[in-house]
């Protein structure tokens, strides 16, 4: 799985949330190493778990001579405080790490193989992601 070796603050704040201002992402929006690549539609959060899964999948797809990208990596703790306590006593402790994903994001890329395979690749690994995704290829 994907997790930063060291960080220079363990707990992050929790970022502010308004859905009346729809952010739209402006980097990492471009397929630039592949020939297609799955683009997120909606908004989310990405954990690692999530992203190695995906992952799998699409190298299991691409075969030998695949080749995969992955743009997005998981940098930012969340935390959780454990099943059945009270309110209060600090903030919980860190579970893992994800990406805060916007629309526009590029996530995955592949490339060294025939479209359909490509495509059904994406395919899968989309059912696996907590956003909405689409494929698309490079414009040429």
């Amino acid at each position: 799985m994907l997790l930063p070796k060291k960080v220079k603050h363990r707990k992050w704040h929790t970022a502010r949330r308004n859905p009346a201002r729809a952010r739209v992402e402006n980097r990492g929006v471009n397929i630039d190493f592949g020939s297609f690549g799955l683009k997120a539609t909606t908004q989310g959060r990405v954990e690692s778990k999530q992203i190695e899964s995906a992952r799998k999948v699409i190298s299991r797809t691409l075969g030998k001579t695949g080749r995969m990208w992955i743009r997005i990596f998981p940098d930012r703790p969340f935390t959780k405080k454990p099943a059945e306590v009270k309110l209060g006593k600090g903030k919980g402790d860190v579970q893992g790490y994800c990406f805060e994903v916007w629309p526009g994001r590029i996530i995955f890329e592949v490339d060294g193989v025939t479209p359909e395979i490509a495509r059904e690749a994406l395919r899968k690994a989309g059912t696996k992601l907590p956003v909405k995704c689409k494929i698309i290829a490079r414009e040429e």
